[in-house]
């Protein structure tokens, strides 16, 4: 058990892992803060060199974890808290998010496979103005400024027969965005976080990291334009989770576990609460 890898994609996670053993990491920055009334954790960890992404195992970047306990409860003021709080954040990392700007939004995952469908139910609720303002002008919305929104959902590729990267610079060359914001699901560590925690950052994401199934990535580099990821862990690996509950005190390994993971029960109806909560902050966000 004492070799076995901690699977996550949390940043925040990778840290306290290392944390664990007792490492210090330079080059790795920790900023938390904590709405008590609200009970909305946000913590920043910053990665600035390239040997504390190597340690860390994740992109030199930001990386931005909001975490709230009811995010999944029936109670839609409480959504609100955490839709402002996490467009907040969201203004901080797009570049220039004051100014008008083209932005893409895309919705990864497959809609079949209810813990894979955060993406998709992002994109289906998302208030897009491209082709309107495009058309019209922004007068159609009695707006002098506002940013020009488009969205798309690339599928997955035993679907499509092709990778969502190939789909997504496609339509960013045609398109030319300013900024790309890439909603995906996660996997995390740790239970207490599943659907209870949203992640931002601005380094990008690979399709399919959450189930270990990893595919070209969006990122900057291969887009060309500034990516932002929005992830939320909807699965946990199960050999962690057995892992986690032995804490070593077996002989046996995890490793015929490692294709497995686990969801909660209610998901379809969390991935949706979620998806809603996300939606509602980007285009509070994206609002001039």
């Amino acid at each position: 058990m004492s070799c076995f890898q901690v699977r996550t994609d949390l940043a925040l996670e990778a840290r306290e892992s290392i944390g664990e053993t007792k490492e210090e990491i330079r080059g790795v920055s920790v900023e938390e803060t904590y709405d008590e009334e609200n009970e909305i954790r946000i913590t920043r960890v910053v990665i600035e060199t390239r040997n504390a992404a190597k340690a860390m195992g994740k992109p030199m970047g930001v990386y931005v974890t909001l975490e709230a306990p009811g995010m999944v409860e029936q109670e839609e003021n409480y959504h609100q808290e955490i839709s402002s709080a996490l467009a907040g954040e969201l203004r901080e990392i797009i570049p220039d998010s004051e100014r008008e700007q083209s932005v893409l939004v895309v919705g990864l995952g497959n809609r079949d496979v209810t813990a894979d469908a955060l993406g998709p139910n992002v994109a289906d609720n998302l208030f897009v103005t491209r082709h309107v303002v495009k058309e019209y002008g922004k007068a159609a919305y009695s707006k002098s400024r506002m940013h020009m929104i488009s969205c798309i959902v690339p599928g997955v590729m035993a679907k499509t027969g092709m990778e969502s990267a190939e789909i997504v610079k496609g339509v960013v060359e045609q398109t030319s965005p300013d900024v790309v914001i890439v909603v995906d699901a996660l996997a995390a560590r740790s239970t207490r976080r599943l659907n209870r925690t949203i992640q931002i950052t601005n380094t990008g994401i690979h399709p399919g990291s959450g189930v270990g199934n990893h595919r070209n990535g969006l990122t900057e580099e291969s887009l060309q334009v500034p990516v932002i990821a929005i992830g939320v862990p909807t699965v946990v690996d199960a050999a962690t989770i057995v892992s986690d509950a032995t804490a070593g005190q077996t002989n046996g390994s995890p490793a015929e576990l490692s294709n497995m993971y686990v969801t909660s029960k209610d998901v379809d109806y969390q991935v949706r609460q979620i998806g809603h909560i996300i939606c509602d902050a980007i285009n509070e966000a994206l609002e001039l």
